[in-house]
């Protein structure tokens, strides 16, 4: 450990550096590091947990003095004090370790976040190894999952990079191992293979003609008549901010890396859209053992056979009735979904469901529910509130089945931190417009009135 140091007389001032304090905030359940946790002086300056649960502090104006922070964790958090406020009164020094032990308030475990820089910035600031290289992505949107061979493939929409305001708009995608997580708790870290250009820029991988951004959805792998197997996705061409002007069906070109247009199935001016295949995809075998793919976002809205030919073929496609609403299972009301998948659970022996609430509160996109229902076209049976944030979004939550073994008593969901469509959010550094990931127990005694 390094002494205090006195470097340089600059400007008739002194300048000092010193070793940072290192604070460590962790899940006072399971000493867990817990990620996306706010520390917040009475100044207003403000320090964010890593991956690893680590903030590196060094600003002269804090250190070898007491300090009150405040602890803002999106459903962790400690104690408030006889005046409502709800923080520590800590001595940060320089050179040595603060514990800050927080409860966890949701019923699912933050595991971390997935894309962005410095994921592991305050840990490498304390003198920590590298976990993973940058991947010259600063924030991205809406992820989409799904097997491509052995490996899996990785799509967001709309992505920040360095260098710009404006990044890339075409979609960006990886490759990652079969298995990438080993270890569902934290600290976590995929190390994505991102597509890049000649400059090594991660760069566009579905160029669609046309103006202004390319959105895909419902991307899964299917075959064709003689067994091999495609990736296919329907696209979206957006005008103004959310408004879309031409809707078609694309399909993974392996020698151009990218995606290329299949046939176009609607654009502005043609009337009703009608059935469109969007959301998360999966497969289902019906009493008599024919296999189908669903599609929905989170409830299945339309099916076809589980096959490439169909898949292309609007003639093949069926329309699915939306069911009712969940209920709340704390008091009744309904729980109107935003967006979210659905998976089949081996481990519950039931369909699963993980969803945005529309107009939740406290926040509006920001509350997540888990539901249970013996056929994935429903009924869904009570709704547990299982992830809470103070005023931020947390949109397209999708469950990972392919990550996560058969037979695991739990599983986990990514979804999209982002202060858009909060009530003007004060933007987190770093994690906003980027994906974290959740762990959900399923012997959690708090989603018992879910399995009724």
């Amino acid at each position: 450990m390094k002494p205090f140091t006195l470097l340089a007389l600059l400007s008739g001032g002194v300048v000092f550096a010193a070793d940072p304090c290192r604070v460590e905030i962790v899940d006072k359940e399971n000493g867990w590091p817990v990620p996306l946790v706010e520390l917040r002086t009475t100044h207003e300056a403000r320090y964010v947990s890593d991956n690893a649960g680590l903030i590196a502090l060094d600003d002269p104006d804090l250190l070898g003095r007491e300090v009150w922070f405040h602890v803002k964790g999106h459903g962790y958090g400690v104690k408030k004090d006889g005046f409502g406020y709800e923080g520590v009164r800590v001595t940060p020094k320089a050179g040595e370790t603060i514990r800050v032990e927080v409860e966890r308030r949701n019923v699912a475990k933050r595991l971390g976040r997935l894309t962005g820089a410095g994921l592991f910035a305050e840990e490498l600031k304390l003198g920590g190894k590298e976990r993973l290289p940058e991947s010259g992505v600063y924030g991205c949107d809406s992820v989409l999952l799904a097997r491509q061979g052995g490996k899996l493939f990785w799509l967001w929409g709309d992505t920040t990079l360095p260098g710009y305001p404006l990044g890339v708009f075409q979609s960006t995608a990886a490759l990652t191992s079969g298995q990438p997580v080993a270890d569902f708790k934290p600290p976590l870290a995929i190390p994505y293979e991102l597509f890049r250009d000649e400059k090594d820029k991660p760069r566009g991988v579905a160029p669609m003609p046309g103006e202004g951004p390319t959105w895909l959805s419902g991307m899964i792998e299917l075959p064709d008549a003689d067994g091999s197997r495609h990736l296919v996705a329907t696209y979206s061409k957006i005008k103004g901010h959310l408004d879309e002007y031409e809707i078609g069906l694309c399909k993974w070109d392996a020698t151009k890396n990218s995606f290329v247009r299949h046939t176009i199935l609607w654009k502005e001016g043609d009337g009703e859209k009608g059935v469109i295949p969007r959301g998360h995809p999966f497969v289902w075998k019906d009493d008599l053992g024919k296999e189908w793919v669903l599609f929905g976002d989170p409830f299945p809205t339309m099916r076809c056979p589980a096959n490439l030919g169909d898949w292309g073929n609007r003639e093949r496609w069926e329309k699915i009735a939306e069911p009712p609403a969940p209920r709340s299972a704390e008091d009744g009301s309904e729980v109107k979904p935003h967006r979210g998948s659905v998976a089949w659970n081996a481990s519950r022996k039931r369909w699963i469901s993980v969803f945005t609430q529309t107009f939740g509160k406290p926040s509006a996109f920001g509350e997540i529910w888990y539901a249970e229902a013996e056929s994935p076209m429903g009924p869904w049976g009570k709704a547990v509130k299982i992830l809470t944030h103070d005023n931020y979004t947390f949109y397209n939550p999708r469950i990972h089945p392919e990550l996560t073994p058969d037979d695991a008593g739990f599983i986990v969901f990514e979804g999209t931190y982002t202060a858009e469509f909060a009530n003007h959010a004060q933007p987190t550094p770093r994690y906003n417009y980027n994906q974290m990931l959740y762990r959900l127990d399923l012997d959690d005694p708090k989603l018992a009135e879910a399995r009724e």
